[in-house]
């Protein structure tokens, strides 16, 4: 193994980053992640043992096609019974709604290269504050969300006061569709909605329910739904399982769960 230097985070003596390079929390949690992934399949016969460490978290084509062998192999996957896939169909029934529509706007804090994501939090974070504690002079005065869309956000919708229209779950990324439709949430969501496009802060001004299929119409995807829930499941315990194994250095994987599947 190589030897990193001091304070350099690493996965038993391998770097998780390079000289000088800005890496937040949730990518270096991702990039142990990989890296005891990695190091498992080389060490499982799967990779050549000369295989090239990552690069700025980008692993070899080779190194991602052992990690996927890998995983079939170390993860006991049971198919979802049809009796477990009616449970959760009763329980999140507005998930598989059709037609639903959300009209939104929101104060995109876009994750560009070489941003401060951390300070880009802070800035989200301290925004969601603001919106969500808005006192009765200031909406009086006028409209805090808009002006703080005005004022804050990277999207061109911040020019219209973030709005963003009736969507569809269809007209959004999938990461941002999950956290606006099959809820019931009106008003500023209390938490902030992470994007590939960044941080959002996020009004929900109305919506209009769509039609739930009988059960018999959406058991493929209710089906699909477990699976992605067992498969989290199971990587994270062999995560911690290959964490237990290895020496870790600078990198905290506590409570980071599969942040490979998010």
């Amino acid at each position: 193994m190589s030897h990193p230097a001091p304070g350099r985070p690493h996965v038993n003596g391998v770097p998780l980053v390079d000289d000088g390079e800005p890496v937040d929390t949730a990518a270096l949690r991702q990039r142990a992640c990989t890296e005891l992934l990695r190091q498992a399949a080389i060490e499982a016969g799967l990779l050549a043992a000369d295989d090239p460490p990552p690069r700025a978290g980008a692993t070899s084509e080779a190194a991602g096609a052992a990690i996927e062998r890998l995983l079939d192999e170390a993860l006991q996957l049971p198919e979802p019974s049809d009796a477990a896939c009616r449970r959760h169909h009763a329980a999140h029934a507005a998930r598989y709604a059709v037609g639903e529509r959300v009209h939104a706007r929101h104060v995109l804090f876009a994750v560009t290269p070489g941003v401060d994501v951390n300070a880009l939090r802070r800035r989200a974070e301290a925004c969601l504050l603001d919106v969500r504690n808005t006192t009765p002079e200031e909406r009086t005065a006028g409209d805090h969300f808009a002006a703080a869309a005005a004022a804050s956000s990277n999207c061109p919708s911040g020019a219209q006061g973030g709005a963003l229209g009736w969507l569809a779950a269809e007209d959004c990324a999938p990461e941002f569709a999950r956290e606006l439709f099959g809820q019931p949430e009106v008003g500023v969501l209390p938490r902030l909605v992470h994007s590939r496009f960044g941080l959002h802060v996020v009004e929900v001004l109305e919506r209009r329910p769509g039609t739930v299929p009988a059960f018999e119409q959406v058991r493929g995807a209710v089906a699909q739904s477990l699976r992605q829930q067992s498969f989290a499941t199971a990587l994270s315990q062999y995560l911690r399982l290959l964490a237990g194994r290895a020496r870790l250095a600078g990198v905290d994987l506590d409570g980071s769960a599969t942040p490979l599947v998010q």
